[in-house]
């Protein structure tokens, strides 16, 4: 493949960006798929010699490109979600219950349950977490089909109307950045051995401080963005009333630079960052305007990937992969997390008040639908730059193959599972 002809590839692979979303809508056929099957194709050309594609070499050129995919979906996800989260209301805490049930019950139990299956499977214990760590979180990026759609604004209450997406936006928005204290376990396990030595380190700071801070430095950094943007005293610095948009840029690179100085985790940092901002002037169009930025950013970041993704496919990164890591690929997706969100999801017997907004379809649709992708592969890189252990090509086939799975299971039944739900609805 010559220069030229990857610009007429480039273009036409961003034409597809552009018109798949909508041309795919009634089809039980989702974009990412086609750009994954498109990047496949690709891959089969005769490609220019030297184009990084092995992960091993190019460790570091693919944790910086999936983190910065991640912290843009993040942000579109913080400011796509309506339903607000005030500190002081537990009434408000109790409208977010789904998520919270998905994050503290549903999440560790898919962390162990893969650990597990990985342990048993040979697997040195390290390995088998970080697998579990790295394939627990749902991604923001890839499942757009079974999210809210984007920030409603107008002179009226808002509010979620939809509990189904918005458990499953939330809990991608969140679940991301709260996956990190089980990749550091799984690092600190592989450098510095038993746990006892290093047991009480990791729920003091990489556990609570480190979440604590994030949270902290979204918070913030959200507020005061939201202050300047509407209602600074300078006219100049109320980009709201000019609705300069690249605001949502300027957000999502500082929270996270924020909180990763500070010593916290910068992708809760920015979804909270989102949500703090979002809760300013709700109605106000500049949410919409700041949302849609985010989300052709995203999208024109989630092409590039997809599209590597898909040729990488087809130029050995399956090389490694064997029964083992087809196995529990498909059990996370067909058994694993429906289970785990079956079991956090389920009522519990205190009179009611343990129930979750959501009917009996919706959480099992909920619990099926833990889309995996671009974050389970930058957790990898990342562990993999801390330790050589981590560093298996077995791993890297296991989760790329775990999500091109999840991409093809989930693109498919998406479009039929959510039209069946809604028409339930009405």
């Amino acid at each position: 493949m010559t220069a030229d002809l990857a610009y007429v590839v480039a273009g036409a692979s961003l034409l597809l960006a552009i018109v798949l979303p909508d041309l795919l809508s009634r089809w039980a056929i989702s974009a990412p798929m086609v750009l994954v099957g498109v990047g496949m194709l690709i891959g089969l050309t005769p490609l220019p010699d030297g184009l990084p594609l092995d992960p091993q070499d190019n460790r570091a050129v693919i944790e910086h490109t999936t983190e910065l995919v991640v912290i843009v979906a993040l942000m579109g996800v913080g400011l796509a979600i309506d339903r607000p989260l005030q500190v002081r209301s537990w009434r408000s805490w109790r409208q977010w219950s789904p998520t919270w049930r998905l994050l503290v019950i549903g999440m560790p139990l898919t962390i162990a349950a893969v650990a597990t299956l990985g342990w048993a499977a040979g697997l040195p214990p390290a390995v088998a977490l970080l697998l579990g760590a790295a394939l627990a979180p749902t991604d923001p990026v890839l499942a757009s089909d079974v999210q809210v759609a984007g920030p409603q604004t107008g002179g009226h209450e808002v509010d979620e109307s939809d509990e189904l997406r918005f458990t499953l936006t939330s809990e991608a928005g969140l679940n991301d950045g709260l996956a990190f204290p089980f990749v550091y376990a799984a690092i600190l396990l592989a450098t510095e051995g038993a746990v006892s030595n290093w047991a009480l380190e990791w729920v003091g700071f990489y556990l609570v401080a480190k979440v604590a801070i994030g949270v902290l430095a979204g918070v913030v950094v959200g507020k005061v963005l939201a202050y300047v943007a509407f209602r600074s005293s300078n006219r100049a610095l109320r980009v709201a009333e000019r609705g300069e948009s690249l605001l949502a840029l300027a957000a999502l690179v500082a929270s996270y630079g924020v909180g990763e100085v500070l010593g916290g985790y910068g992708f809760l940092a920015v979804f909270v960052c989102a949500i703090s901002f979002r809760s300013a002037e709700r109605s106000h169009d500049y949410h919409a305007a700041m949302h849609e930025v985010a989300e052709r950013l995203e999208r024109l970041l989630t092409l590039f990937v997809l599209l590597i993704l898909g040729i990488a496919l087809t130029r050995g990164l399956l090389d490694a992969l064997d029964w083992r890591g087809v196995a529990i690929g498909l059990a996370l997706i067909l058994v694993v997390r429906p289970a785990a969100g079956i079991v956090a999801l389920a009522p519990w017997p205190t009179r009611g008040r343990g129930t979750v907004p959501l009917t009996r379809p919706e959480r099992w649709t909920v619990a099926f639908f833990g889309v995996r992708g671009i974050g389970s592969i930058y957790y990898l890189a990342y562990a993999a730059g801390e330790d050589q252990a981590l560093a298996q090509d077995w791993l890297w086939s296991t989760v790329a193959f775990t999500v091109v799975a999840s991409v093809l299971i989930h693109g498919i039944l998406a479009t039929p599972v959510m039209a069946r739900i809604d028409s339930g609805r009405r």
